[in-house]
């Protein structure tokens, strides 16, 4: 990844999605200045469900430190995302990234730790929240900079090493108390994001969390509840529905029929007001999940919107001073956008 230093003048001209608008932009400080690659632009990606400390290892996952996370956001900012909102890792880590703004880095939104009761989430990943501490933790959350609160809404049942393969998954907390941390959160300008995956989501909704993370029993009538207030759904289909390693004949036809599911019910959610966004969760990035939701049922604009200003929009946040180029057009090679052309980052060409 080439870095300028931040000191020459940047300028685009072409079309920019996904409003599909022709422009002519600078970056920099003069007039005129040097030609960006590429004649197709996004205001950059964001990354709405992303974490930062999170890692995958042999042993189940683990919470990494700074490092890790300065790394990650390296990766992420080559790749063209100029914010993330980190749905849960190291509140020590992400926290203060939150808090710390950094024009060389990507604009972080953190929710700190994970909320979940003892066996309820991975052994190693978090510490858990009895229900009569979640409205305190809700609480210390806030006051070190959380803008968002990260509810595991429903998990399978856990052993020694972790959920337990094709066990029950059930409600983590109960929905009065979910309704109460909620109602705390929104006092205190912060969002509630729910990882759940079963018709609980139903009662979620109802408690009134602001965004559905995963979502893969989502139903019809779930999407008019949610998007009647302006809420939000990130599927992280990369993590739904694609195949894992070693994965059984009984295991590829879950897999498969979630899917065709999630491709039946994705399309209804903007007719329904639902903010669609891109997640890469632990697995994935951002341009494997636009192309993960175009193969379930959006059009390429609205994948594209949902990685971009959709985001930005729904997680108040601008894309000025963001810009990522491609040589070809993503609404006709949408393989083109895991490809930048080049990316600029709070206003200096990083790549």
């Amino acid at each position: 990844m080439g870095h300028d230093g931040g000191w020459t003048t940047w300028v685009f001209e072409g079309t920019v999605l996904p409003t599909g608008d022709t422009t002519r932009s600078t970056f920099g400080q003069g007039r005129d200045g040097d030609q960006l690659p590429g004649r197709f632009a996004v205001p950059g990606l964001v990354d709405s469900h992303c974490h930062l400390t999170f890692d995958a290892t042999p042993d189940g996952p683990v919470l990494r430190g700074e490092d890790f996370a300065a790394a990650r956001l390296a990766e992420l900012a080559g790749a063209g995302v100029s914010a993330l909102r980190d749905v849960g890792g190291n509140r020590d880590v992400t926290l203060r990234l939150a808090r710390d703004a950094d024009d060389g880095r990507p604009l972080v939104l953190a929710a700190g730790r994970f909320l979940a009761p003892a066996g309820a989430y991975f052994p190693k990943a978090y510490e858990p929240v009895a229900p009569e501490e979640l409205l305190a933790a809700v609480e210390a959350e806030i006051a070190d900079g959380a803008t968002w609160l990260k509810l595991v809404g429903d998990f399978p049942e856990v052993g020694p090493d972790g959920p337990i393969r094709g066990s029950k998954i059930s409600p983590t907390y109960d929905l009065e108390l979910v309704a109460a941390m909620v109602e705390l959160a929104h006092s205190r300008n912060a969002r509630v994001a729910a990882h759940v995956n079963t018709d609980h989501v139903a009662g979620l909704i109802r408690a009134g969390i602001d965004s559905v993370e995963h979502g893969t029993a989502l139903t019809e009538q779930d999407l008019e509840v949610l998007g009647a207030r302006g809420g939000a759904w990130t599927p992280t289909l990369s993590a739904s529905v694609s195949p894992g390693p070693d994965e059984t004949p009984e295991r590829k036809t879950r897999r498969e029929e979630r899917s065709a599911y999630l491709a039946s019910v994705l399309p209804l959610a903007e007719r329904y007001g639902v903010h669609v966004l891109a997640g890469s969760d632990v697995v994935g990035t951002v341009a494997g999940e636009i192309d993960m939701l175009v193969k379930h049922g959006l059009t390429v604009e609205q994948a594209i919107t949902a990685a971009s200003t959709g985001a930005q929009a729904f997680l108040g946040l601008s894309g000025a001073g963001n810009l990522v180029t491609y040589d070809a057009d993503p609404r006709e090679h949408p393989d083109v956008l895991a490809r930048p052309a080049a990316v600029v980052l709070n206003g200096r060409r990083i790549r």
